[in-house]
């Protein structure tokens, strides 16, 4: 079977050899460099024991230093399955997802002709060269000059010149014995409805040859110099060599690079790439002229795991960097991702390396930020969520893009991400109450002083205060232990002032995870504030002796203890306020007022005192200080007494 040009070369691009190689190697993890994709084991072919096989993923080679064994995946498959050359084609394809195309008698011609299509385009690269050099080109030079590239520069760029002419590289070629048919498929000139002589598809224009991955120049991209040019940049048009949504500017050179260890940046034009590479980052690639595709996403990822993209900082490079997220989304996998870094506005890479130098640049890729964080900022950005239904439309946009995303573990990540950007934007900001504020100026009754027994004592010490937080903090114990109720009391939980910080931490982290993952609650407390938060919570005796945290997961118990806490610490509130209000009169009242006032804040602090819940027909509690449904009370009382009416009845 005889495959059409071209099948091999993406079959060999998308099918990572680390991977193949992977199924039948144990890799050595002191000599591998994942990262860089130089990786090193024992030869499959020869019995060793030492690693001297040796994969270079990002170029697609291996070699075995042992036995000279040499190849790439196709070879490889077919040694080890001991298969031939076209059932290892099918076994690589069906792999990469890739069909298995249909029967090309002429497939052997049409690679003879790819060859000579390659051909022409070298020859087309030295005649713009020279033509760059020639008096032709000297208003080119000066407009390479002003943008930072000297004759140097451009020679090892390979950019040229293609002069203000009708026919110049075609009389070129055709003086050369090149085929007109071939100067027609290599996009290189195009006929005529006019004069019916051909004319040159690129004219007055700095010209930059386009190389693919094993440094064949398949196309041309072409900066025009009349500024009234319809078309800035112009490529070569889709031809057998060339595919634009399958190329990228600098390919070659910047897989080299990013192999010693140099980030993969993705700019948006030549210049900028050959700037950024000028400046040390080598590797540096581009697009042809349009938004990243699917298939560029994937030469980036076999190049680097997280490529950065290098955006203009202005509107349209935004939009193209949300582009990108869309695209990206449902592609990603464990360890391949992207990250986005936005030039200064009004400013591109080259721009700013130019102005500031390549310490600019390097700041600017220090500070790229993941794929998560420019999705958050995309749909909260310049929005205000002062509504439940504008929260609604924010939390539905992002559980779309998130489904987009098809492997479970990133979209469990993305999730958990998107959560805690979410906590933050709508964390309720609460202002510092303040305390017992007493006006100056003012008498204030003597405090009575406590007697030597009571002055250790935690209540005495501090009063009110320390009820509140003592409250709290069996309030937050009972929660963490059983975190299934925090749902019905999320409202009073919020409301809690909780003035010690670490109190307040705890806060915050049950609210953030008690209702959506209660079973991972007290790891998340964990993770978040380290042993010491829980350890401190109940070492605090009061918290050791509750009955809720002895009784871990007991529902009924957790609601009743929560109930009479918060019910407790809202008493305990007001009463507080209230003798701050009563304390600020006493100076200005001299009637009865005053005592009355006294006395009803007096019977205020009885009812904190007392069970808020003994009324509220919930539970009772009997002699021997065990608590007993009410209900279940009553019903035992009806049993005795009708026990009772059987004995007298006899």
């Amino acid at each position: 079977m005889s495959l059409p040009p071209g099948f091999l070369d993406e079959l060999r691009s998308r099918a990572s050899l680390s991977q193949v190689v992977g199924r039948k190697v144990m890799w050595d993890a002191r000599k591998s460099n994942q990262g860089k994709g130089d990786m090193w084991a024992p030869c499959p072919f020869h019995h060793e024991k030492t690693a001297s096989f040796h994969v270079d993923d990002r170029k697609g080679f291996y070699y075995c230093f042992g036995c000279h064994a040499k190849g790439d995946a196709i070879s490889f498959v077919k040694e080890t399955e001991n298969v031939s050359f076209m059932e290892a084609v099918e076994i690589l394809a069906r792999e990469a997802g890739m069909p298995m195309p249909e029967r090309d008698p002429r497939a052997q011609e049409k690679q003879d002709r790819r060859t000579q299509l390659a051909e022409v385009m070298e020859q087309a690269v030295q005649f713009f060269g020279l033509q760059l050099r020639s008096g032709a080109g000297t208003a080119a030079r000066d407009y390479l000059k002003r943008r930072g590239l000297d004759g140097a520069s451009a020679e090892r760029w390979e950019i040229g010149f293609a002069p203000d002419g009708w026919q110049g590289l075609w009389d070129h070629l055709r003086g050369k014995s090149v085929e007109e048919e071939l100067i027609f498929g290599a996009g290189l000139a195009k006929p005529s409805t006019k004069s019916g002589k051909p004319y040159d598809t690129f004219r007055n224009r700095i010209m930059f040859p386009i190389r693919d991955a094993r440094g064949r120049c398949i196309a041309f991209g072409g900066r025009a110099m009349d500024p009234n040019d319809n078309a800035k940049y112009l490529n070569s048009p889709e031809t057998e060599l060339f595919d634009k949504g399958r190329s990228l500017y600098n390919q070659g050179p910047a897989r080299t690079a990013a192999g010693k260890g140099q980030p993969l940046i993705v700019a948006e034009g030549y210049m900028d790439v050959i700037a950024l590479a000028e400046g040390g980052f080598g590797a540096s690639v581009a697009p042809l002229g349009t938004a990243v595709t699917e298939h560029q996403l994937q030469l980036l990822w076999r190049i680097a795991d997280e490529p950065i993209l290098a955006l203009d900082g202005d509107t349209a490079g935004l939009r193209a960097a949300m582009r990108v997220i869309d695209l990206a989304l449902p592609l990603l996998e464990a360890g391949k991702s992207l990250r986005f870094a936005l030039m200064p506005e009004g400013k591109d890479p080259d721009d700013l390396i130019r102005a500031e130098g390549p310490a600019a640049v390097q700041a600017v890729l220090d500070q790229a930020m993941p794929m998560v964080r420019l999705l958050w900022q995309r749909e909260t950005e310049g929005k205000v969520f002062d509504s439940p239904e504008r929260k609604a439309a924010l939390d539905k946009a992002l559980r779309e893009k998130i489904k987009l995303i098809r492997d479970p573990s990133i979209r469990s990540h993305y999730g958990q991400e998107i959560k805690d950007l979410r906590w933050e934007l709508f964390r309720p900001q609460r202002k510092p109450k303040q305390g017992n504020w007493q006006p100056r100026g003012k008498w204030q009754p003597p405090r009575p002083t406590p007697l030597p027994q009571t002055r250790a004592s935690l209540l005495a010490s501090q009063g009110e205060q320390s009820q509140i937080q003592m409250r709290e903090a069996v309030i937050l114990a009972a929660a963490i232990a059983t975190p299934q109720i925090v749902v019905q009391f999320e409202a009073q939980i919020e409301e809690m002032e909780c003035r010690d910080p670490d109190y307040a931490a705890l806060r915050d982290q049950v609210l953030r995870h008690a209702i959506d993952a209660p079973e991972q609650l007290s790891d998340r407390i964990y993770e978040a504030l380290g042993p010491e938060a829980l350890e401190n919570l109940h070492r605090l005796r009061h918290v050791a002796i509750s009955p809720c945290v002895r009784r871990p997961g007991d529902v009924e118990l957790a609601e009743m203890t929560l109930a009479e806490e918060l019910a407790k610490l809202t008493a305990l509130r007001g009463l507080t306020a209230e003798m701050a209000e009563a304390r600020e009169e006493i100076a200005e009242l001299e009637d009865e007022a005053v005592t009355w006032r006294v006395a009803q804040a007096a019977e205020e602090h009885n009812r904190a005192s007392r069970s808020q819940n003994e009324d509220k027909a919930i539970f009772d509690v009997a002699d021997n200080g065990a608590r007993i449904k009410r209900d279940e009370r009553d019903a035992l009382d009806a049993i005795v007494s009708g026990i009772n009416f059987e004995r007298k009845r006899r």
